[in-house]
């Protein structure tokens, strides 16, 4: 598995965890991302637990983990919370948050460990890190794709973590962990944002809260990170997209046709 730092400066400092080639290939790649501020760790989605031990050994080459403090699951997904109870064991300072509509859900990943979840308003929250003078703030991304979702902004290093918006589907552990050509990565977004986004309103919505952010960088849970004026062609482009109903222009106009409807013949 890779690591890279993108933001370092002043005791703050962001790392980003993926792109291991010894994974399984039934399993999707992740990116976990770590802050660490003022010595203390803030997890933001740990992965599954598949590759809970890639990711622990690279962890600990930044921080010892009874550093972490807090973590977060953007929403309810395996891929990046069936981890949680392992973290949890490694560290009893630690905070775990989610929407307040995930957290009985969520509670099926305990394996045996007690999970406590900090509910997270529907409006979003600020969660101080390291000290009083650094915040992070979970920024409200429902609908794209969960129902109860968040973006992380982090105003220290002007960088936001956007889950599973702006996810990409690359094609082997080689690709770059930042997006090089954008019109060439687009193959790798579209199908995806297509089938997982279900409403225009709540995207639009959510880019909308991105420009008034305007962030250095956009750090997607799946795939390449945007940066610099990749920020803005990403945006443009998100804006730009039909999502919503599945697409099923393709399929037979004949109903009774599809697999799911032979029994009414």
């Amino acid at each position: 598995m890779k690591s890279k730092v993108l933001f370092d400066s002043n005791d703050h400092k962001w790392v980003v965890f993926g792109r291991d080639p010894q994974k399984n290939e039934d399993v999707i790649d992740t990116n976990q991302y770590l802050i660490i501020s003022k010595g203390q760790g803030f997890l933001l989605d740990p992965g599954g637990i598949e590759i809970f031990p890639q990711v622990l050994t690279e962890v600990t080459k930044y921080i010892d983990t009874g550093s972490i403090r807090g973590i977060l699951a953007s929403h309810q997904d395996p891929d990046i919370a069936s981890s949680l109870s392992l973290w949890v064991d490694l560290s009893k300072n630690l905070k775990s948050y989610c929407s307040w509509l995930w957290g009985p859900f969520l509670a099926h990943f305990s394996m045996g460990t007690h999970l406590e979840f900090v509910s997270i308003p529907d409006e979003g929250m600020e969660v101080p890190i390291g000290d009083s003078r650094s915040s992070l703030y979970f920024v409200p991304a429902h609908y794209c794709h969960s129902s109860g979702n968040f973006s992380v902004y982090d105003p220290k290093a002007d960088i936001l973590f956007s889950g599973d918006i702006g996810a990409a589907l690359l094609p082997n552990a080689e690709a770059g962990l930042f997006v090089d050509n954008f019109q060439d990565h687009i193959k790798y977004m579209e199908l995806f944002h297509k089938r997982w986004m279900p409403s225009k309103k709540a995207l639009n919505a959510w880019v909308a809260r991105a420009r008034a952010i305007n962030p250095k960088m956009i750090c997607p849970q799946h795939g390449s990170i945007f940066e610099g004026e990749n920020v803005g062609k990403f945006l443009n482009w998100l804006e730009g997209l039909e999502v919503g109903l599945y697409d099923n222009s393709a399929e037979s106009s004949d109903m009774h046709s599809t697999p799911w409807m032979r029994w009414k013949k």
